[in-house]
């Protein structure tokens, strides 16, 4: 069995083979992977299944005749020449060769012990709590990683760094313009009310969602002003990564959905919490309209820039959906909350920010988390401004030509004003 980077060789005591019946599926929620096998011979006894010793203990080899090489001759120029061949492999090639030559008889051999070093681990997520979830990245299919094998070494400042300037690789004009003059559909995720939003009738959580709350953990958490500060401004840019995904797939979550959560969140996606812009002092001991608005900037140009439908207009709706959700209650927020950690717990790669993230949040939105300090929260992200200047792309500008093109009395546009 072979997951990048894990080769898992068992060995046991009568055949196997490998049909349509054999099967292996991993629960990253709970960490388990279930192998179904299928006997050669059915109804054979297999013994020793609990020996996991044996069953990892290599096959004995059958010792064959040595054979002599008394003289041989290669041409470097020989493109066929089997010795050539072998030696321009690398040494992974080499070991991979050498194991089908064996049966697949890797080494498996404990890891040793990594050796202290002076240099300290990045610490990251929650309370900044977590470190070593992306030690072995690179093995990983994760396609919204903006700091690759470097996210474990990476300072608060450079991550931020990376974050900006993968947003601003990925902006496209075109694609912003095209959305912006073709909006019909973009009109129609616009009028659309979340039920979150719209239900005025106080709710009991499902059995689904007691189910995630006795899973979550049991932790006590003592941050300071400080923390407790950057931690509320946390929330609305997560509440936005949920209000744009719910509102794009009229809240019935695709396959598609995790990859958005964490796109357009900036402490998934390049561990990079707020606070953001000038504008934003921890020392102060008060919230502001002023620091609010500038933590949506990092959420309204990802949403400009990553997922299919980039409208400002849209960016605009979510931050109302956020204002909505908060005035609404912890309870609206915790519920959101608990979506998207199931939407991320069910996915193979993207689960890790659960635990890092949204765990621990849940945990700290329900037990620790001011209803007074929501309420007011939930207010400035509604009197909240983003201005189009303050993105950092010429939107403005953009918007303009296209109107002056469409001029006062919209004419029918031929493929070559196309």
């Amino acid at each position: 069995m072979h997951i990048n980077p894990y080769f898992l060789r068992l060995n046991f005591t009568n055949p196997l083979v490998e049909d349509d019946a054999s099967s292996a599926q991993y629960d990253p929620s709970t960490g388990y992977l279930t192998v179904t096998l299928t006997k050669e011979i059915k109804g054979q006894e297999f013994k020793d299944l609990d020996l996991l010793a044996k069953l990892l203990a290599p096959r004995p080899t059958v010792q064959e005749p040595l054979v002599e090489v008394i003289s041989s001759e290669s041409t470097a120029e020989d493109p066929d020449n089997l010795v050539s061949r072998t030696q321009k492999l690398s040494l992974h090639d080499r070991e991979i060769l050498e194991a089908a030559q064996n049966g697949w008889q890797l080494p498996q051999k404990v890891p040793p012990l990594e050796q202290p070093t002076l240099s300290a681990r990045a610490q990251y997520g929650f309370l900044n709590m977590h470190s070593g979830y992306f030690t072995n990245v690179e093995y990983t299919a994760n396609e919204i990683n903006e700091l690759g094998s470097e996210a474990e070494k990476l300072t608060v400042l450079e991550r931020r760094q990376r974050r900006i300037e993968h947003e601003d690789d990925k902006w496209d004009e075109e694609h912003y313009m095209a959305d912006f003059v073709d909006d019909s559909y973009i009109q129609e995720l616009n009028h659309w009310t979340h039920p979150h939003v719209s239900d005025s009738v106080s709710f009991t959580y499902t059995d689904k969602e007691n189910t995630i709350m006795l899973n979550l953990p049991r932790k006590e958490y003592i941050p300071t002003a400080a923390q407790t500060h950057g931690l509320y401004l946390t929330l609305v840019t997560l509440l936005f990564a949920y209000a744009y995904d719910a509102r794009t797939t009229q809240h019935d979550p695709t396959p598609e959905s995790a990859w958005t959560i964490c796109s357009l969140t900036p402490c998934l996606s390049a561990l990079d919490p707020p606070p953001y812009g000038s504008e934003v002092k921890l020392s102060m001991p008060e919230l502001s309209v002023a620091e609010v608005s500038a933590s949506f900037v990092p959420s309204y140009r990802r949403s400009l820039a990553f997922p299919l439908y980039r409208s400002f207009s849209l960016a605009e709706k979510c931050r109302e959906d956020v204002a909505h959700i908060m005035l609404k209650g912890k309870r609206s927020i915790f519920r959101c909350l608990l979506e998207m950690k199931d939407i991320l717990d069910h996915h193979e790669v993207y689960y890790i920010y659960s635990k890092i993230w949204l765990d621990d949040f849940c945990v700290w939105t329900q037990a620790y988390a001011s209803d007074d300090t929501l309420t007011r929260l939930g207010n400035m992200v509604k009197h909240a401004i983003v201005a189009k200047d303050s993105l950092g792309w010429d939107i403005e500008q953009l918007e303009a030509a296209i109107r002056q093109l469409q001029g006062p009395e919209r004419r029918e546009v031929d493929s070559d004003d196309e």
